[in-house]
């Protein structure tokens, strides 16, 4: 079967390459055209668009580029025309590929979601032009499933294809070598990955290490943002020559280093799910501009901004937001989980009982052993 696959961020190219593996395991067959990255290319796809040219993110930069969006759209469609597919797979990205979901389905054209928009924490009303435009839609969450239920709408849950990538990874030998790092404990640093977000944050997370002499600290650089970069934002933090010589940076290498860290200081998002699979203990940190958070305040409808606590629906991990993001409590809580004790091991027991909600590996083979079965019977 012909599969036409759109994908527009960095882990969507991901997931999506994961997924078109299994897809060749089903399906002889399979032929592809995409829209992601080097890693679906790698696979077989033929690539149409390149998800940097798509990273359009925030207001303003959306309006800035929304001539180039529109085009990108229409060429899109065209495209998706031309091919002809057996089977259009969406991932994600749900600005763009919810508008081509409506097209699609009016087009006759069979529509699969892969990884479902997070609706369920804002603008839920978008799940009725989902139930109109999806032919099925493959979660990851195992929570999705009942917020879909909740609308009328049969979904399958597949599991988190995060496990599969976790299991699979073997960190380099020479990691500390490399990165010149020595013997003493490590505590991990995950800013984000877009640079507002990674000043704002990595500067309050460097604020404590003169508090830990004991420790050496690894800043996990994002694949989006160059080198010089982070060291402009050490440079200009007021720590001391000694604590600067303890702060550390590895680009894109943040698996290798979970698997060699004690603790780790996270970002919201799906960092902090990764750094549960690595069974690392973590502090959760988030500040947003003043204007972001309260907007954030009125439309949000969760309790809890890490992936850890919503799948838990409870508090594993502590959450430090806004004004608790600040180097007084970022001690106090990393000191706990250093600590050992009770938090420590209560934090790994919950972590194990995580990885069992969210399944035990192959969400890309069931999503995509599904997919070819969905097809062929409605076909």
């Amino acid at each position: 079967m012909k599969y036409y696959i759109i994908a527009g961020e960095a882990s969507g190219d991901l997931h999506g390459s994961n997924l078109m593996k299994g897809l060749k395991a089903e399906d002889e067959k399979a032929d592809f055209r995409i829209w992601g990255g080097d890693l679906m290319e790698a696979e077989g796809g033929q690539l149409v668009k390149h998800y940097r040219d798509l990273a359009f993110m925030g207001f303003w930069e959306v309006l800035k580029n929304i001539r180039t969006i529109l085009g990108n759209i229409k060429m899109c469609k065209r495209d998706i025309l031309t091919y002809q597919p057996d089977v259009l797979i969406l991932i994600d990205y749900p600005g763009f590929n919810l508008r081509i979901a409506k097209w699609a389905k009016a087009q006759g054209i069979r529509v699969f979601y892969y990884i479902s928009p997070q609706i369920w924490a804002w603008h839920s009303s978008r799940v009725h032009g989902i139930k109109a435009s999806v032919d099925r839609m493959f979660v990851i969450l195992p929570f999705e499933r009942d917020f879909y239920a909740k609308y009328d709408y049969e979904v399958d849950f597949v599991g988190h294809p995060l496990m599969d990538v976790v299991e699979a990874f073997e960190a380099p030998a020479d990691f500390t070598t490399v990165h010149q790092l020595n013997d003493a404990p490590i505590i991990a640093l995950l800013p984000g990955s877009r640079k507002q977000e990674i000043e704002r944050l990595l500067n309050v997370m460097l604020s404590i290490v003169p508090d830990f002499p004991g420790y050496q600290f690894v800043i996990a650089g994002a694949p989006s943002q160059e080198r010089a970069f982070y060291e402009r934002v050490i440079q200009l933090s007021p720590l001391s020559k000694e604590a600067t010589e303890r702060v550390h940076f590895t680009d894109n290498q943040t698996y290798a280093l979970l698997q060699h860290a004690e603790a780790a200081l996270v970002t919201s998002g799906t960092a902090t799910l990764e750094t549960a699979l690595f069974e690392v203990p973590q502090v959760v940190c988030y500040k947003g501009s003043p204007l972001s958070y309260y907007i954030a305040r009125q439309v949000v409808n969760v309790d809890y901004i890490s992936l850890v606590n919503l799948i838990a629906n409870r508090e594993i991990v502590r959450e430090l937001i806004q004004d608790d993001c600040n180097p007084e409590r970022i001690r106090e809580e990393l000191s706990a989980i250093l600590a050992g004790g009770d938090r420590r091991e209560s934090m790994k027991a919950d972590y194990d009982a995580l990885k069992n909600q969210i399944g035990q590996g192959g969400a890309s083979r069931k999503a995509a052993r599904l997919m070819v079965q969905y097809a062929q019977s409605e076909g």
